[in-house]
């Protein structure tokens, strides 16, 4: 019974840093184009209201500092929750914006949702803070 339980610990733990990768993956990428000022994220961010190289770079450096925080394990938490941030910006602008909703206005919720997924499973301070209960 103690392995059972052993084992479904290490089972979610990698779970939640699979989860976490992928999103540190696209949010690595995201941050890199902007930074780099790609004619793709100019042209787009643009109509969204965010036009220039200079803002592209200040956001990909955000998106950066957020991204490094949150794949951290001592400072995971708080690049959560700036990154939650972040992503409810990207939430704000598509909605302003009229974007379509499941596709542009809710990807930033699909994304926090597996960020914090994530780290709930990888981390049992989350875990702690946030229990979730089986009924008896």
């Amino acid at each position: 019974m103690a392995n059972d339980v052993q084992s479904d610990r290490g089972r979610a733990f990698w779970i939640g840093w699979v989860m976490s990768g992928l999103v540190i993956a696209f949010l690595l990428m995201d941050a890199t184009m902007k930074l780099l000022a790609l004619p793709i994220v100019l042209e787009t961010s643009g109509p969204l209201g965010f036009a220039g190289a200079e803002m592209a770079r200040t956001l990909g450096a955000l998106l950066l500092v957020c991204t490094l925080l949150y794949a951290t394990p001592q400072t995971a938490v708080l690049g959560a929750i700036l990154t939650t941030g972040y992503l409810g910006g990207a939430v704000a602008t598509h909605l302003r914006v009229g974007s379509p909703l499941l596709t542009h206005d809710l990807f930033g919720v699909y994304v926090g949702l597996l960020l914090w997924g994530g780290l709930y499973l990888r981390d049992a301070r989350v875990r702690a803070l946030l229990p979730l209960r089986r009924s008896a």
